[in-house]
């Protein structure tokens, strides 16, 4: 059996991630392709008990040290119980954020060593990329104005503005790194131009 490919979504609060999640994986189901949709942290029992500890913005004080653990944790359940088995069956996986998201708001946003970082992708992970990333990127102020109507806020979401600066550079740092796996995709467009600068980009695994 034919390998699936991996695509991931990426970008800062307000971006747009979940409207174009449920148009990305419309598109590839035109093409008869089996698809998984997943998300993280979260995508099975354990990795989402994992993430409502870290969303949750009423819980005690997590230190940088547990949350970037707590990610890694979360990401081999995730990577064991559901990306790789998916793979291995010829499904596409797409997934909302992955590693690229904990250099970003880890390593951009709460300035932790990307050596640290580097370590346990190596470890949780092994060979395991994405084929594909797609990192929707708008400037700070229009992606916070639209978490502002959010009823509910989590423990993210609440930083400060300068958090999300330094992890919007997190995420064009990694841009820099791997240009041929990070396509950026310019979400402060109307939406129909978003999900055309998408369907391009998708061409190239499409192919």
């Amino acid at each position: 059996m034919i390998r699936g490919k991996f695509i991931t979504l990426e970008g800062v609060e307000g971006v747009g991630k979940t409207t174009n999640l449920a148009f990305i994986k419309e598109h590839l189901e035109k093409y008869g392709i089996p698809v998984v949709v997943t998300r993280e942290p979260g995508g099975t029992l354990l990795a989402e008990k994992i993430r409502h500890l870290l969303l949750d913005a009423n819980s005690e004080t997590v230190t940088e040290q547990a949350e970037l653990l707590m990610m890694f944790a979360a990401r081999a359940q995730h990577i064991k119980h559901v990306i790789e088995p998916a793979l291995a069956q010829g499904n596409w996986v797409l997934s909302d954020r992955f590693t690229d998201a904990t250099y970003a708001y880890q390593g951009g946003g709460r300035n932790m060593k990307v050596s640290t970082i580097e370590w346990l992708e190596h470890f949780v992970q092994g060979h395991l990329r994405p084929d594909l990333t797609l990192l929707l990127d708008a400037p700070v102020e229009i992606g916070m104005a639209r978490v502002r109507n959010r009823a509910v806020i989590d423990r993210f979401e609440a930083e400060k503005v300068s958090f999300f600066e330094r992890a919007r550079r997190g995420y064009l740092l990694q841009m820099e790194l791997h240009p041929h796996r990070i396509k950026l995709i310019k979400a402060n467009q109307p939406l129909v131009e978003v999900q055309r600068a998408i369907t391009e980009t998708l061409r190239i695994l499409l192919r």
